[in-house]
Formats: C-alpha cells, sequence, structure tokens
C-alpha cells in the first residue's frame, strides 16, 4: 500500500470516529424567560338596554343588563386583542345590486380583564373593562413557561 493512500484512510478514518463521536455526547439546554419591555393596557365598554330585557321583574332587567354589558365589553376586548373577520356578499343581476349582505365574528379567550366601572345611565347599563398586558403575561408564565435558550452544554 502506498503511503499517501495510507494517510488517506488514517484521515477519513479519524474523521469519522471524530464525527460519530460528537453525535454520541448528549447536551443540556437551560432556558430562560424573556419579558416584554413595554405592555399595553386596552379598555372597552360594553352597553346594554335595561327595560328591553326580557324579564317582568325589574331587578332581574338591571342583573340581566348588568350582565349583557360586561359581555358587551368582553366581546370589544377580543375584537381589539384578536381583530374582527369580516366576510361581504354581494349579489348582482343585469349589472344591478339586488342583494348585499355584510356579517362580521370574533373569537378568542380573553384573560386577565378587570372591571373598571359598572354603572346605570338612564335606560342603559355600562361596564368598562380594562385589559393590562403585563396581568396577561404574568398569566401566561404561570400556566405555560414560555421561554428561550439560555445556555447549551455538551457532554
Amino acid at each position: 500500500m502506498s503511503n499517501s493512500l495510507t494517510r488517506v484512510i488514517l484521515i477519513s478514518t479519524a474523521l469519522f470516529f471524530t464525527s460519530a463521536c460528537s453525535l454520541i455526547y448528549d447536551k443540556h439546554v437551560q432556558w430562560q424567560t424573556v419579558k416584554p419591555e413595554t405592555f399595553p393596557v386596552l379598555y372597552a365598554t360594553g352597553f346594554a338596554p335595561i327595560s328591553l330585557q326580557k324579564s317582568a321583574h325589574e331587578t332581574q332587567r338591571m342583573l340581566m343588563a348588568i350582565k349583557a354589558s360586561k359581555i358587551a365589553a368582553y366581546a370589544e376586548l377580543a375584537e381589539q386583542v384578536y381583530g374582527q373577520q369580516v366576510t361581504g356578499k354581494v349579489t348582482m343581476a343585469d349589472l344591478l345590486i339586488e342583494d348585499q349582505q355584510l356579517s362580521a365574528s370574533i373569537q378568542g379567550v380573553i384573560r386577565g380583564a378587570k372591571v373598571i366601572k359598572s354603572y346605570p345611565v338612564g335606560d342603559v347599563y355600562t361596564t368598562e373593562l380594562q385589559l393590562n398586558f403585563e396581568d396577561v403575561y404574568h398569566i401566561y408564565q404561570a400556566n405555560q413557561n414560555r421561554k428561550e435558550i439560555k445556555s447549551v452544554t455538551h457532554f
């Protein structure tokens, strides 16, 4: 066998075992959480008519309006956080618009919102909500442990 061929085989074998050894090593990854620099605060207001609630009792109509205004405020917060999906449809015949439809939908989960005020104004019940994203951040940190790599140690 020639000297150069022996060197090539020896170097190839060394490279193979070196790369194979690096595949055998395990590693340990440490994670570190990342906190945003700023947190927005959102506000939403919901309204509900008191007299139009479906009950014969005035107190129950008031309680129903309180609940309805709170749900309306949460829907407004969801719209601010997740956006609103809008779909439209126009039907034409003989180049004239026959029918026009527009619909909107909101879907999302709101966590950490606080009722700031809840009060009647005439025949309308009003609820004001606040959503501080710092509170939302802490809720998600407690529940999901979102993290990034802090260090990697190879063994």
